[in-house]
């Protein structure tokens, strides 16, 4: 039979979950009648939302064929039918073709790879899936998948050449810095040859096209990281143990995605609905509401290792500092996970498992002990037993310190991840950690804060409110107007401050939701100058978690719906969705070249505006425009900051180069040329000496010490060197110099 002809097997799935018909239900009356936009669940809404739906089954379009779309075309406007009669049958119809187009993808892979490629045919590799249409045949498909194959031995060959490069010029650096100088005589060269000059040790950066990782590909990157010593010495065994490596970690990733979880084809047509209402509106499953409790809350129960998949194993990829291994001592990162069991239980093989289900067997109530058979890269096996406990990530808290520029007065500053919170007994808050930050600096008499959200794509509401409140008197916060028109001023009722002196907020476009509240509030007082990059990201709505199961009345766990209900605006009556905040001082953006923001985003609710909330302005002493001109003669005579135009138009023609090479000549010069304009133009942070002096404040809670045997924890020192060597962060403090003139 043809490949054109090629049929995909029938795959055979488990029965529909019968939690499906509550859940339906349970969406249609929420995103009918809570969410903000109010859309009807109507025909149009299934036509948006089946679009979105195959984006979500097939969106590097590496699976499906033509006809299988249209297989389940029939279902465009049929989605909020099935919602209101609870029989998701385009759910479970989308994952039958999807599994059965997997298995013959899993097999044209296989032979692709069995054998070496031809490197020397003039063709090319479109990475970015939007740029390609659908494929028709089988024949089409399998090139396709050729290409991509080529691709990635190519990329993973050069990486491994370029490590091969590097140790070649450190052991000729080393080998040259060991000869010992002869005093007073010239070194004499033969006849017509030409003295040498040792490379830099370390060779060339190696930069590399990452643009290839598709969304839906979870392909482990253990193979780029090959040891020195297990590198083959020629071409040609290079690009047979990189095909071998592909083959197993594809071999693995097929497995996986042949036997789906219970929920996960619901969970994706779901979301397909819930995204085409608005990109913050979110079903979360079980598993992930449990993930987002532990990203809201910076802490979970557990053993404080970060996992990820390798092929068909499960593998520790960091340890969690201060958690229970990270003080027992015996895992480390590379650790293959054989086997779990938990206390008083037979141990359960863990090959081929989803990493989710890994996670929630190792998972458990603190004090409670999980015994791991696991295999080090040695190929060691042993048994670990590890006393569960309650793991804080202390990156995602406030970490504060006193900086300053040497011989001059010393500034605050604050840096804040996430608005993070919870109701439980203990539990730490964003503004009660910058609140305890701001007191130790007031106590010190700095000169000013920085408050650094960079990055930070929010949290919790009321936190924003409260850390506001901090730094104003009292009043309008910001607004608040539902579905229904209601509005509402959420208001700091606490008279006074935590700190009272010079403050700027510093800003980037990711700043987003709570930051941006934050930030417009005190923009709109005058308590701040906003220093950033550009606009943050225009996240001005506002959203609530549903409990499903309360909703329904299941005993069972439905999972959670994160939904819009409010937009929120800014006490001068103008909201921050799609538009952001735009900041007083503009610095150099890293980011420019992203294409990034609520504005940029599908369904994105559109803008509006109030009437003002009353306030009282702060008492601002400091004149804009003087700070803004002062900020730009600074910022011209800046190294760091006069590479970054060149930089970002380096870093935007390589995100429009999504037409590689795969005649290896022409992709080695490729590269090459990619790689030499990116190390042109690319600042470089560590060269010189720090500019700032820091020293770190306790946010309230320090961190347990190693037990014997644990791992040292240099975290704050590498956090102080990158603030010492941070040039915008250099800027605010310059910028508070000039607010007290």
């Amino acid at each position: 039979m043809p490949a054109s002809a090629t049929t995909a097997p029938v795959a055979t799935l488990p029965p529909p979950d019968p939690r499906e018909a509550m859940l339906s239900a349970a969406m249609v009356e929420l995103l009918g009648h809570e969410h903000l936009l109010r859309k009807p669940i109507d025909d149009e809404l299934s036509r948006t939302s089946f679009a979105t739906y195959l984006d979500r089954l097939d969106g590097s379009k590496l699976y499906l064929l033509k006809r299988d779309r249209d297989a389940l075309a029939r279902y465009t406007d049929k989605i909020d039918d099935e919602l209101r009669t609870g029989s998701l049958e385009l759910a479970h119809q989308g994952e039958k073709i999807m599994v059965a187009r997997i298995a013959v993808v899993e097999k044209l892979v296989a032979e692709l790879l069995a054998q070496p490629f031809n490197f020397s045919d003039e063709e090319w590799y479109e990475t970015d899936p939007k740029k390609v249409d659908v494929a028709t045949t089988e024949a089409e498909l399998r090139d396709r998948w050729r290409r991509r194959l080529e691709f990635q031995v190519l990329e993973r060959v050069g990486q491994m050449e370029a490590r091969l490069k590097a140790a070649e010029d450190a052991k000729a650096k080393a080998a040259t810095a060991k000869k010992p100088a002869r005093s007073g005589k010239k070194l004499k060269l033969a006849k017509g040859a030409k003295p040498e000059i040792p490379p830099v040790a370390g060779g060339p950066k190696d930069v590399t096209n990452e643009r290839d990782a598709d969304s839906d590909d979870d392909e482990d990157d253990s193979a780029r990281a090959t040891p020195l010593a297990s590198i083959p010495a020629t071409p040609e065994a290079r690009e047979a143990k990189v095909r071998a490596e592909l083959a197993k970690s594809y071999a693995a990733q097929f497995v996986r995605r042949s036997h789906p979880g219970a929920f996960t084809a619901v969970s994706d047509l779901l979301n397909a609905v819930t995204s085409s209402l608005d990109p913050h509106t979110n079903y979360l499953p079980p598993a992930e509401r449990a993930n987002f409790d532990i990203r809201m809350s910076g802490s979970l129960e557990g053993i404080g290792a970060l996992l990820r998949e390798q092929d068909d194993l499960v593998a520790i990829s960091s340890l969690v500092p201060g958690g229970a291994s990270w003080r027992d001592g015996r895992l480390a990162p590379g650790d293959l996970i054989l086997s779990v069991a938990s206390e008083g239980k037979d141990p359960v093989d863990v090959t081929d498992m989803p990493i989710d289900d890994v996670v929630k067997m190792i998972r458990g109530p603190k004090g409670t002990v999980v015994r791991l058979r696991v295999q080090k890269p040695t190929g060691e096996q042993s048994t670990v037993d590890i006393t569960r406990d309650v793991i804080v990530v202390e990156e995602s808290y406030a970490r504060g310190a006193l900086i300053q520029h040497k011989g001059q007065p010393a500034y605050g500053y604050i840096y804040l991840p996430s608005f993070y919170g919870g109701k439980g007994p203990g539990q730490r808050t964003a503004a009660g950690d910058v609140a305890h930050l701001l007191g130790e600096m007031k106590a010190k008499k700095v000169g000013g804060v920085v408050l650094d959200i960079r990055g930070n794509g929010g949290g919790f509401l009321g936190d924003a409110i409260e850390m506001t409140g901090a730094l104003i008197d009292h009043g309008p916060v910001v607004q608040v107007q539902d579905n229904r028109g209601r509005r509402e001023i959420l208001n700091d009722d606490h008279g006074g401050t935590e700190y009272d002196g010079q403050v700027i907020v510093l800003v980037d476009r990711f700043s987003a939701s709570a930051s941006e509240i934050v930030a417009a509030a005190l923009q709109d007082y005058h308590r701040a100058v906003i220093v950033g990059t550009g606009p943050t990201h225009g996240k001005g709505t506002v959203q609530t978690l549903a409990e499903l199961d309360r909703v329904t009345g299941s005993k069972v766990d439905l999972g959670s719906l994160k939904i819009t209900i409010q937009q929120f605006f800014r006490v001068n009556g103008v909201s921050t969705q799609r538009e952001g905040v735009t900041p007083d001082v503009l610095l150099p953006d890293p980011a420019a070249h992203i294409e990034t923001g609520e504005r940029t985003l599908e369904h994105a609710i559109p803008a509006s505006q109030i009437t003002a909330a009353e306030h009282d302005d702060w008492k601002a002493t400091w004149k804009t425009p003087a700070l803004v001109q002062r900020s730009a003669a600074r910022v011209a005579k800046q190294p760091v900051f006069a590479k970054m135009a060149a930089l970002t138009e380096v870093l935007k023609a390589s995100r429009d180069d999504t037409r590689i090479p795969l005649q290896r000549t022409a992709w080695e010069a490729h590269r090459s040329q990619q790689r030499a304009a990116f190390e042109a133009a690319s600042p470089d942070l560590k060269a010189g000496p720090a500019q700032l002096i820091v020293k770190t404040l306790d946010a309230g809670v320090p961190l347990p010490p190693p037990a014997a045997g644990g791992r040292p924890d240099d975290r704050l020192k590498i956090w102080r060197d990158n603030v010492a060597r941070d040039p915008w962060v250099e800027e605010c403090v310059n910028i508070l110099g000039d607010m007290a003139k």
